[in-house]
């Protein structure tokens, strides 16, 4: 079933929203090389507490039955996305995918971003920003009247456009009182097809690039997802509302502000 949130509801995942944010940023700083994955998750998970918030993965139940054991999904280099926080050591050159989701007042926020561990090569951060773009690109057509394939399509433009391969196992989804609910939203497909958006739905849009092809599988601990092929994966995502005057972001990092990134078009005007 698709909820549509109330004006009220969407300003409790407001509150949501900037947690999340607030936490990328302080993990985002933290994220540099000779620090391990452990340490970014302990951090993240007391910045959500103090935050007077719940991580939303901790513990979140998986197809097998075994629970996450993460406040954050921490995906390294060819990890694609739900990685494990584990012991490893972050290394200069590395890229790093830092999911989040937090819990405030019963609703959820849920962001992601992907960024250089120190020095990283140009092609490493020419996958980075055309992720992001990808991104914007969708959130762009999130507003009332849209389709929802409008979203994946404008997406994938962006993302294949240089070759890169757009992940279609994972998608985006629905989201309030629960992490996941209705629609799923795909990176891809034809546009003018599907729901009919509306004021009152929020979308968590999340692609998933890959540097090389598309496939994926997932690792033995039945959470990790890798690249088949072994290239690099980046991973961009945020909780994005549809109010009556557009898209309005609600997990924007500390600093950030939407209208760098979308047409005035596209801005709420509240």
């Amino acid at each position: 079933m698709i909820i549509r949130k109330s004006p009220e509801e969407i300003d409790r995942m407001r509150r949501a929203g900037r947690l999340v944010g607030h936490t990328l940023s302080v993990v985002t700083a933290a994220a540099k090389p000779g620090v391990t994955l452990l340490d970014l998750d302990r951090l993240a998970e007391r910045t959500i507490r103090a935050g007077d918030g719940i991580p939303s993965f901790l513990g979140y139940p998986g197809g097998v039955g075994i629970p996450f054991p993460g406040s954050l999904c921490l995906s390294p280099n060819d990890w694609v996305v739900h990685g494990i926080p584990n012991g490893y050591v972050l290394q200069e050159g590395d890229i790093l995918s830092i999911d989040c989701g937090a819990i405030v007042e019963g609703y959820h926020g849920d962001a992601a971003v992907t960024i250089p561990i120190g020095r990283v090569d140009e092609a490493a951060m020419r996958l980075l920003e055309t992720t992001e773009r990808a991104l914007w690109a969708g959130i762009a057509q999130t507003r009332a009247g849209n389709r929802l394939s409008d979203i994946g399509h404008a997406v994938e433009q962006v993302a294949a456009g240089p070759g890169f391969g757009v992940v279609r196992e994972y998608v985006g989804h629905g989201i309030g009182t629960r992490m996941h609910e209705e629609p799923q939203v795909p990176n891809y497909g034809r546009p003018g097809r599907g729901l009919r958006l509306d004021v009152g739905l929020v979308l968590a849009i999340e692609p998933m690039v890959n540097e090389g092809g598309a496939e994926t599988e997932v690792l033995e601990d039945h959470w990790t997802v890798v690249t088949r092929d072994g290239s690099r994966s980046a991973h961009f995502e945020h909780t994005v509302a549809i109010t009556p005057d557009g898209p309005e972001v609600l997990t924007l990092m500390d600093g950030a502000r939407q209208q760098d990134w979308l047409p005035a078009t596209a801005q709420p005007l509240g």
